[in-house]
C-alpha cells in the first residue's frame, strides 16, 4: 500500500496532540479556543462566487 508522508506526520501530530488532553474532547475544544483568542490576526469571510454556467449537451 501506498504511504504518504505528509499525511503519516498529520495522523501522528494529531495523535500526540489529542493525547496531551487525554482524548477529552471538551478539553481539545477549550485549547483550540485559547489559540484562537490569542492568534491575533485577522479573518474575513469573503462572499461566495456566482457559479459558472457550463452550457448543457444537446440531447440527440
Amino acid at each position: 500500500m501506498w504511504e504518504d508522508e505528509i499525511v503519516e506526520e498529520t495522523r501522528r501530530l494529531r495523535e500526540e496532540y489529542a493525547a496531551k488532553f487525554h482524548y477529552d474532547l471538551e478539553a481539545i475544544y477549550e485549547d483550540l479556543r485559547e489559540q484562537e483568542k490569542r492568534n491575533r490576526r485577522k479573518v474575513i469571510s469573503l462572499q461566495p462566487k456566482e457559479p459558472i454556467s457550463v452550457p448543457q449537451a444537446k440531447a440527440s
